[in-house]
């Protein structure tokens, strides 16, 4: 049997279709699985009254339903579910005890939810398929016209309902636009009911998806399903640079990532003064210069413009500072901005860093190659003359080593006699205990 793939609500529903002869598999949905629900309620008995059910469609987009008929549903069935006006066709994402916790986390009331028909049937399916097909062309084609009639929105994606009988055109703009006229083209062009919905600049971008600055996917079109407003304040308390060209995203807009870490800053700094009082020491006065949240220092210069390279920052502990303040208070300048006694200087943290790169040189067998010794034959190497001002290699060479006592050479000289002794097959009629020259340049 040859089963035809289609993917919606990212999900991939096999659908039996006898008149092709080769397996295709087509993908219509974001495929990150993002909206993916882990229902950890799972193992629980189910009640009868747990009739609640999720249902996922194009994109993010899912609703709520109500199982009146107690149909036997899981998770990745297909079913014809009630619409505005006929029925559509969607997925089974969730079911159990949990729909009620994700209902009320979401803000939809249990009252007046719609109804789940029936399981979708084979030529509730096929017309399904045929509408999905119609997507892409039919978006193209409102494009068209929107450049035609010169509207300044742009139309990002199309969603056929699951009886054809609906069109939902998703677009962003960043004015009020009237498409009054618009939608008659598209009633009079298309033959179907039409319905237009905005979208934002984040919504767009996850849809699109693409790389972030961070090097990662976006998160939006990774796993972020429901996006909130990210002010410059969240940037203040993370002591980051109001630079627009480096907090905006893709989209245009703040990235949502400085909202991740912002309430671990708020708490961090809950007790820090004030950055903008400035701290008098009989040195002069001091000024704030820089922040570190988490260390819980405070960098301050007497200089007041923190573009001067000279300025030398002094570390103090937040501690320090609010005592300092305390005494300015009372109109007592403190004696130094920072003392041994009450301050907490900056440690250096040895991270036991290693260059292995350097180990794996490709000059590093070179480097001892003249440090090995003539092991055959047992003869040593002619001592190469000597430059001008050039000292000697070797001091034992030229008379012996001041650092060795006579005891020391003698033991090792004796050595070496055994050695050559075993290399040369026990040969020599040498005494052990005769000593060599020490210089082999003097005769």
């Amino acid at each position: 049997m040859n089963d035809t793939y289609i993917t919606r609500g990212c999900y991939h529903i096999p659908v039996e279709n006898p008149e092709d002869k080769t397996p295709q598999k087509k993908h219509y949905c974001c495929g990150r699985n993002k909206m993916d629900v882990f229902n950890w309620l799972d193992d629980l008995p189910k009640n009868e009254s747990d009739n609640l059910v999720e249902i996922r469609f194009k994109n993010t987009r899912k609703g709520y339903y109500i199982n009146n008929s107690d149909l036997p549903l899981a998770k990745g069935d297909v079913v014809a579910v009630e619409a505005s006006p006929g029925h559509d066709i969607g997925v089974v994402s969730l079911t159990g005890p949990l729909v009620p916790v994700q209902m009320k986390h979401a803000g939809v009331p249990v009252n007046g939810l719609k109804k789940i028909y029936r399981k979708a049937k084979a030529i509730d399916v096929e017309k399904w398929f045929q509408s999905i097909e119609k997507e892409q062309e039919l978006m193209k084609n409102a494009r068209q016209m929107v450049s035609t009639l010169n509207i300044s929105m742009k139309i990002s994606d199309v969603e056929y309902q699951g009886d054809k009988t609906k069109a939902t055109f998703y677009y962003i703009s960043d004015d009020r636009v009237d498409f009054r006229q618009l939608i008659k083209d598209f009633a009079e062009h298309f033959r179907v009911r039409i319905e237009m919905k905005q979208i934002g600049a984040r919504q767009e971008a996850g849809k699109v998806g693409g790389i972030g600055t961070c090097g990662r996917e976006l998160c939006c079109s990774k796993w972020m399903s429901s996006f909130a407003s990210v002010s410059t304040s969240a940037a203040r308390y993370q002591d980051m640079v109001l630079n627009p060209q480096k907090l905006a995203g893709q989209c245009g807009k703040l990235k949502c990532c400085l909202n991740f870490e912002v309430k671990c800053y708020i708490d961090a700094q809950k007790d820090f003064p004030d950055t903008n009082i400035p701290l008098d020491t009989e040195q002069g006065r001091a000024y704030h210069f820089k922040t570190d949240i988490f260390r819980r220092i405070i960098w301050y210069s007497f200089d007041r413009s923190k573009d001067n390279e000279d300025a030398k920052p002094i570390p103090v502990d937040v501690d320090v500072v609010k005592e300092i303040i305390r005494l300015n208070r009372q109109g007592i300048k403190a004696k130094e901005l920072m003392s041994d006694e009450d301050s907490k200087p900056v440690k250096k943290i040895d991270i036991n860093y290693q260059n292995s790169a350097g180990e794996d040189s490709i000059s590093r067998f070179e480097e001892h190659r003249g440090k090995r010794r003539n092991k055959r034959g047992g003869k040593q190497r002619q001592p190469q003359p000597q430059q001008q001002g050039q000292k000697p290699r070797n001091e034992a060479a030229q008379g012996g080593s001041q650092g060795q006592n006579q005891g020391e050479r003698q033991q090792q000289n004796r050595h070496r006699s055994n050695r050559n002794r075993n290399r040369n097959g026990g040969g020599g009629n040498r005494n052990d205990n005769q000593k060599p020259n020490p210089n082999p340049n003097q005769s």
